[in-house]
């Protein structure tokens, strides 16, 4: 997905969440802010969300000499959600279609994104929404068909603390699976340690694409996540960022999330707060 021009004051937003979340004087930050202007004036307009974000929060990570602005956040989510883990574990159990009850919670984590906004709302009122409402984009019976047909499936992790409801979903399908996480910090995500806080190391092959970039840039992963991404039958791919780098890259990748932001609703065409189980188009 391309970047809009609705896009930009978030990117700006973005960069001064992450300093201060660094512990970033105003005078960091001010030069943060400055140094984002500057770099937002000279990118090519063809360039998606994630690879800006990824050359800002860089900017970021200059400025303050900070590796990790969220690590406190990212283990107060994962706190929380392996607070919830039994009772999420016991409702797929007594689910008439733990599939999809395990598929509804996957999606349900994806609220803790703190580059969409600076917070998240309560995870449990979320997760009682998500599991009652309609999707905005409806493509389970598709992803469903695709996995009854795959041997293993990889699964791209968005951030720490969705980690434990990922963590449901594996644990509900039939097939092995590998799960990425990014190489180092960026914003919110996932990193190898974030997952074996959440428990996923017993159940699944964890792998980093190689990257910080938020999302999936393939260009800047490394060869071998590339020869497993190709080699994979079915990719499920989740939140915005992965949305943005991969919905026009192959029909086997199906980005699982919550449509956060009027941008990517509008790409989309759903409403914001919607759910979306959609499969990616073949770029043309």
């Amino acid at each position: 997905m391309k970047a809009y021009l609705d896009c930009y004051p978030c990117f700006l937003r973005q960069a001064l969440s992450a300093s201060r979340h660094a512990g970033a004087d105003p005078q960091q930050q001010l030069a943060v802010v400055r140094r984002s202007l500057s770099l937002l004036e000279k990118l090519p307009a063809e360039a998606t969300p994630p690879e800006i974000a990824y050359r800002l929060h860089g900017i970021v990570r200059e400025e303050i000499g900070a590796a990790d602005p969220y690590r406190q956040a990212k283990k107060e989510s994962t706190r929380q959600a392996l607070a919830l883990y039994p009772d999420l574990k016991e409702r797929v159990r007594r689910s008439h279609d733990p599939i999809d009850t395990a598929l509804r919670l996957s999606i349900a984590g994806n609220i803790i994104d703190l580059g969409a906004a600076d917070d998240y709302d309560n995870l449990e009122k979320v997760i009682e929404r998500v599991l009652s409402q309609p999707f905005a984009v409806d493509h389970r019976r598709r992803l469903l068909t695709a996995l009854d047909r795959a041997d293993h499936v990889l699964f791209l992790a968005d951030n720490a603390g969705e980690t434990v409801f990922d963590r449901i979903l594996i644990e509900t399908l039939s097939i092995p699976t590998v799960y990425a996480v990014k190489k180092s910090p960026i914003i919110n995500d996932a990193t190898a340690n974030d997952a074996e806080e959440a428990g996923l190391d017993g159940i699944t092959t964890v792998v980093d694409n190689g990257t910080d970039a938020p999302g999936t840039v393939l260009p800047l992963c490394t060869r071998e996540f590339i020869e497993a991404f190709e080699a994979a039958p079915v990719v499920i791919a989740k939140g915005q960022a992965n949305y943005e780098t991969l919905s026009e890259s192959d029909p086997k990748v199906f980005c699982l999330l919550q449509i956060k932001c009027p941008v990517i609703a509008r790409d989309i065409g759903a409403p914001v707060g919607g759910i979306a189980v959609l499969q990616a188009r073949s770029r043309s």
